[in-house]
């Protein structure tokens, strides 16, 4: 027998007028003025949350990505009706799309639960906005699944093929460096980011993305599709059809998708793609949410024996469109199955060891992914240090460090945020060599919301002398699509009395990746005292900022908001 359609979540209501007959009542009322008749309300309803905005430019092609979401609604039956939340673009928002992601995730979660509705599809894709969905769909007990808006496509420029935001990065280090002049590098700029969609390489976007797959809150082959590409359409469609069988099986909740083996297969697969660092505090959060006890130096001993597998930039060469081409995180699931718990059971309703035993096996053609016999690199693409620095934690992408910098003292530069730190890193008189250890303080989420300014400027000096990376801390993040050996995430941050407010110019500094080691190289009592004499940080004045700041967690619990 096919089980029995559910009750349409347009007679369940919520707005109160002491008359639960009379609101239902103009509830259809008012949707008839809309065209809506008993037909189509007695129907699942499905609501698509919709990030589209003028200041998200990844998000520039989502009407496409709504109409063929919406149309697999319809065929299979069911009503969608979309409704806004916040758009978090990454480039446009000030001071860091970081401040507003649990905002975001507080937005979803109440329009989830206020609107009538069945079940959601979440339309996201830039960094923030796909683990501000993943922290609202385990907070709510409606079937939701997620789908993004998919990666960018690689233009070129001289010869090169360029996509965000790795060359971005790379083009204006040789700026800085000489290398490229003004006319240049503003003639590049018109190629770094050819098409909608999110960035190109395998940086938080992306990252999430395909964990999110992982996790089995998207369909298979749901991270990799081009923005621009049928193949993101037709998957839309899919996803649209499988949210209204969801709810007419009466489809399983968020939480019962986002179990612990599912996120230790996810830290795996992050491991084998030389993901983003972010992921890390994203996927703490909704472990969090789901409740999940996911500890930060999961990260490493998880994944502990799984290589670097997949070839793209910053870790690799490639861009996603190739990973697409190989066959996305369906061929890297493949690639890893050993090593993976496969009685998960995601969206599908089916086990992933059933879906990956369809799959074939690696082809030639499979260039941007590897073998576990033959990886691209060693176990530890992502490292979880702690030491005098960071008692509770911080984090490092090895894969897109320099291996010479994996051990090294050296002294400290300091600059805290709110500075120009450009100019004071810039000064021609400063002196600084590649010796030093450039430490950024007071940009972790309590002080300034967590913006991505841990990789710092190479000082312009020794850019133009060749130097391309030097050892960086902080307790800010950094973006996915970042390279160099920088130490990030440091906790507690400056802002709560963290050790690294007590960092002085000259104080020497040990990075020991090997050994998972961040310290500051003081006595015990010296750090203490300078600890004592921090002046109290003023916290912001009203609104979001101040509520955030007040209640946020630290970086190594997620930084969502205690409350929440």
């Amino acid at each position: 027998m096919a089980p029995k359609p559910a009750e349409s979540a347009i007679d369940r209501s919520r707005t109160s007028y002491g008359d639960e007959g009379f609101s239902r009542y103009l509830r259809r009322a008012f949707l008839a003025s809309a065209g809506y008749d008993d037909v189509d309300l007695d129907r699942p309803v499905i609501g698509i949350a919709v990030t589209k905005s003028d200041y998200n430019t990844c998000h520039r092609d989502m009407p496409a990505l709504l109409e063929s979401v919406r149309r697999g609604v319809l065929e299979a039956g069911g009503l969608p009706m979309e409704f806004p939340t916040i758009s978090l673009g990454e480039i446009l928002t000030s001071p860091t799309s970081m401040l507003f992601r649990n905002l975001m995730a507080m937005d979803t979660e109440e329009m989830i639960e206020a609107l009538p509705m069945n079940g959601a599809v979440l339309l996201g894709g830039c960094d923030k906005t796909v683990p501000a969905q993943l922290m609202a769909a385990a907070s709510t007990d409606k079937p939701v699944l997620l789908e993004v808006v998919g990666p960018m496509l690689t233009g070129s420029w001289r010869g090169q093929r360029l996509g965000a935001c790795t060359d971005c990065r790379r083009l204006w280090g040789d700026h800085r460096g000489g290398v490229l002049d003004a006319a240049e590098i503003t003639e590049a700029r018109g190629e770094l980011v050819a098409t909608a969609g999110t960035c190109a390489v395998m940086g938080t976007a992306s990252t999430m993305a395909s964990l999110t797959e992982v996790l089995g809150m998207m369909l298979p082959g749901g991270a990799t599709p081009p923005a621009s590409s049928g193949a993101r359409l037709r998957h839309g469609v899919l996803t649209g059809r499988r949210i209204v069988e969801m709810v007419r099986e009466g489809g399983a909740p968020p939480r019962d998708i986002l179990t612990r083996p599912a996120f230790e297969n996810a830290i795996k697969v992050l491991a084998a793609l030389g993901g983003s660092t972010n992921a890390l505090v994203h996927l703490l959060a909704v472990a969090r949410r789901a409740g999940i006890d996911l500890a930060l130096e999961e990260f490493d001993t998880v994944a502990a024996d799984v290589p670097l597998m997949v070839d793209l930039k910053p870790s690799g060469q490639l861009y996603m469109e190739d990973l697409h081409r190989s066959g996305g995180i369906p061929a890297v699931l493949k690639q890893l199955a050993g090593r993976l718990d496969l009685t998960t059971v995601g969206a599908t309703g089916t086990r992933l060891g059933d879906l990956l035993a369809d799959l074939p096996e690696r082809q030639e053609w499979q260039t941007a992914i590897t073998t576990l016999e033959e990886p691209l690199g060693p176990p530890g693409a992502l490292a979880v240090l702690k030491g005098s620095l960071a008692p509770n934690g911080a984090v490092i992408k090895t894969s897109a460090a320099s291996p010479h910098l994996f051990q090294h003292t050296g002294p400290a530069f300091v600059v805290d945020a709110g500075q120009d730190i450009t100019a004071i890193l810039d000064d021609p008189d400063t002196e600084i060599t590649a010796e030093h250890v450039l430490v950024l303080r007071y940009s972790g989420p309590v002080a300034a919301g967590f913006p991505e300014s841990g990789a710092l400027p190479i000082p312009a000096k020794l850019a133009r002398q060749g130097v391309r990376d030097m050892v960086r801390v902080s307790d800010a993040r950094m973006s996915g699509t970042s390279y160099g050996t920088v130490v990030l995430h440091c906790a507690p941050e400056a802002a709560v009395g963290g050790p690294l407010a007590a960092v002085q110019n000259g104080d020497l500094i040990r990075l020991d990746i090997p050994a998972r080691r961040i310290d500051l190289l003081i006595d015990e009592t010296t750090l203490e005292q300078r600890l004592a004499d921090l002046p109290e940080i003023t916290p912001p004045a009203r609104g979001w900022r101040r509520l955030y700041a007040e209640t946020v967690l630290p970086a190594s619990q997620g930084a969502d908001l205690d409350f929440m």
